[in-house]
């Protein structure tokens, strides 16, 4: 492989010569498993294992499964297509991973050509990723060669000279999304209807995610009760003074407490037991599809995008940032902006929001404190000027 001679230079990806529907891969890896991007570390060892072991083998499976989350293996297995479809029109292939190339990957990450039009070209002009998502790409990649067993080393020059330079030339700080505040939370609970159970139900979803700060896939993993489903990512308890969510989050295991509201209007336990007691809930996901012209409740766990287009739709209606057009407004908010709007609008000691958002550092909490005094401790002064 040629090296990368002039990192500062221009990038132009050379044209493939690639035949339609090449796949570049080495013989040892299947279409499928490129274009999965979920391979399983045990398949090739597992094909001689007796009978009375396979048993084991799809235990074995799931705990690969468990082991990152369904978002992170989504976003994983979408990255991995991404760089085997560039490999193909490049005449490159994926495997074993050769430093070079992916740094001649990320480059083109950086500059907008990764993306092709059809088999064999590619899209010049297109849309740049932003530094984030080229570290995602690249840690996926990584990720997925490791899982092949021929593992990327990130730490080559030909990839982390290039990722550095890229970061240098094209991070920007991060774009926060708006935080939803207790007077913009009450307007857009106003706008959804308390009749129905589809209203009941987000309602409950608002009002639990703002006051226990969390996650989308916090709300909706939440099942009724301890150890009843295979896909559930906590549970809750409901007790005379308020709810206890028991969560398995990004930092493990942890409790949040959630305690009753001074009106049933705007108590998010309250919410909570209206939402079980009329779906008629006894055992499962708590937070489900609403089926049959809204009349009925499905079995089926509810997908945590749901949660970002609730907040988008409700606080639209509800004319959060009536400044803003619609489509800047929904640009806006998404399901973080209910935990940035818990960690604005407590007024308690910082250490006790760090702790109801499970963040390892108190830095990170700040981070989405949209209206905290950032010059309450002023050094300016202290140190006699």
């Amino acid at each position: 492989m040629t090296q990368i001679s002039d990192e500062n230079s221009e990038f132009h990806p050379p044209e493939s010569s690639a035949p339609p529907h090449s796949t570049a891969v080495s013989a040892g890896v299947s279409a499928a498993a490129v274009s999965t991007g979920l391979p399983s570390p045990l398949a090739e060892a597992n094909a001689g294992l007796p009978a009375h072991l396979q048993d084991l083998t799809e235990r074995a499976r799931g705990y690969v499964e468990a082991a990152s989350s369904a978002n992170t293996r989504r976003a994983y297995a979408a990255d991995w297509k991404h760089f085997s479809a560039w490999c193909r029109r490049q005449n490159f292939s994926p495997l074993p991973p050769d430093p070079h190339v992916v740094g001649l990957y990320i480059t083109a990450c950086a500059v907008g050509t990764a993306s092709g039009s059809a088999v064999g070209t590619t899209k010049r002009g297109g849309k740049p990723d932003s530094v984030s998502t080229i570290e995602r790409r690249l840690a996926a990649i990584g990720w997925n060669c490791a899982q092949r067993g021929t593992p990327l080393d990130r730490t080559d020059r030909a990839i982390a000279t290039v990722m550095a330079g890229i970061r240098s030339r094209h991070a920007v700080p991060p774009r926060q999304k708006e935080a939803i505040l207790p007077e913009d939370l009450i307007a857009m609970l106003e706008t959804l209807d308390r009749g129905t159970l589809r209203g009941l139900r987000d309602r409950a979803m608002l009002l639990l995610g703002f006051a226990g700060g969390l996650r989308r896939s916090e709300i909706t993993g939440l099942d009724l009760g301890r150890d009843q489903t295979d896909d559930g990512r906590g549970w809750v308890e409901i007790f005379d003074k308020g709810a206890l969510l028991t969560l398995r989050g990004k930092t493990g295991w942890r409790e949040v407490e959630i305690g009753r509201g001074s009106s049933d209007a705007t108590c998010p336990v309250a919410a909570l037991e209206s939402w079980i007691k009329f779906a008629k809930l006894i055992k499962g996901p708590l937070f489900r599809r609403v089926t049959g012209k809204g009349k009925d409740v499905g079995p089926d766990r509810l997908n945590d995008q749901e949660i970002a287009r609730l907040v988008k739709k409700t606080a639209v209606a509800a004319g959060v940032r009536g400044d803003l057009s619609e489509i800047e407004r929904a640009f806006k908010f998404s399901g973080h902006s209910l935990r940035a709007g818990l960690a604005s609008s407590a007024e308690v000691d910082e250490r006790y929001v760090q702790k109801q958002l499970g963040h390892v550092s108190a830095e990170m909490t700040r981070r989405y404190q949209r209206r905290r005094d950032r010059f309450r401790i002023n050094l300016t002064k202290a140190a006699g000027l």
